[in-house]
């Protein structure tokens, strides 16, 4: 009895220590299996937040560049051909200003009048200066008032778009193309994120063009009518050392921005290009300016550059609501 009783005790506890091995066992796999969970979960995180990843930028092109000796800080596709959308009246600008005086008196034309924009609508005849015509231009993207002042410069818009072109061509923006002087879609036109950052540090050496694109809003007299007009630019309402920019939009375009900003170390220009909607492209601008990215990093997104966009045409006056150029 006592040697069945002693060896029934031996496999009790036999089997006692190989269940808690057995248990010991798992409690360790799970914790190996967790911390190895943690491991995994952290590394894609890693891989997703790092500053220099291509989803951290939603626009299909963008650059930011040190204005001082013009570095190229962060790249995104900074040489793939896009529309440039209404960032195009930059250049319209300078070109206007190299042959017109700011208080110069122009008479609206039937074709300026009827350029496809936003409100306000410009009408055939009424007299306005160019200096008033700039502000309708780079503050609410008035269309037709980048045509005005093609045709004071050169007499009509299809003479005034070689000089723009020459203009792009001085500064060494090369990959940059014009067909008419408000941006509206056609074929053929295009620019790049590392031209449009070129065009906008020339842009701020026109004192006046600097002064209007850095006003949120301001009041024009057109005819005995008082016009107040918005900037498109968010920036001007959320970065205090914002120096100004221009909007952009079509439907082949889609959302674009250029821009300056006075940082601690110096100013930014940074250039944007194709993003998704209003919202993308002032979190992309903001993250930009943070300098939230690997300084040196340049992304060649090969998705991005095998896109071609397709030429549309502008809509007329009559069907302006649905215009393919918006400056929101």
């Amino acid at each position: 009895m006592i040697n069945k009783a002693g060896t029934y005790t031996g496999e009790l506890t036999a089997n006692l220590n190989r269940e808690l091995k057995k248990q010991k066992e798992n409690i360790t796999g799970c914790f190996t299996f967790f911390c190895a969970l943690l491991l995994a979960i952290a590394a894609v995180t890693s891989i997703f937040s790092s500053p220099s990843h291509a989803s951290d930028i939603y626009a299909k092109a963008a650059v930011v560049i040190n204005n001082a000796d013009d570095t190229m800080l962060y790249g995104k596709n900074p040489d793939l051909k896009l529309p440039p959308a209404s960032t195009t009246k930059l250049t319209t600008a300078m070109v206007a200003l190299d042959t017109l005086g700011p208080d110069e008196v122009i008479t609206i034309s039937k074709k300026a009048a009827l350029t496809a924009s936003v409100l306000p609508h410009l009408s055939v005849g009424e007299s306005i200066t160019v200096r008033d015509l700039l502000r309708l231009a780079l503050i609410r993207s008035i269309n037709g008032a980048a045509v005005a002042l093609a045709e004071a410069s050169a007499g009509t818009e299809e003479a005034f778009v070689p000089l723009m072109n020459e203009k792009a061509q001085s500064i060494s923006a090369l990959d940059t193309r014009f067909i008419n002087a408000s941006g509206l879609p056609g074929k053929g036109q295009y620019t790049t994120a590392r031209d449009l950052a070129k065009i906008m540090k020339k842009a701020l050496s026109y004192p006046l063009i600097a002064d209007i694109i850095r006003t949120p809003t301001t009041e024009l007299d057109v005819q005995g009518k008082t016009v107040v007009i918005n900037n498109t630019n968010h920036l001007l309402l959320t970065d205090n050392g914002h120096l100004g920019g221009k909007t952009g939009y079509t439907r082949a375009a889609r959302h674009c921005f250029v821009g300056a900003s006075e940082k601690e170390d110096g100013t930014l220009i940074i250039a944007l290009l194709g993003d998704a909607s209003r919202y993308r492209l002032w979190t992309d601008a903001e993250k930009l300016l943070a300098r939230d990215f690997q300084e040196g990093t340049v992304i060649i997104d090969a998705r991005e550059n095998s896109l071609v966009a397709k030429p549309q045409k502008a809509s007329h006056r009559k069907r302006a609501k649905r215009s393919r150029t918006k400056s929101l």
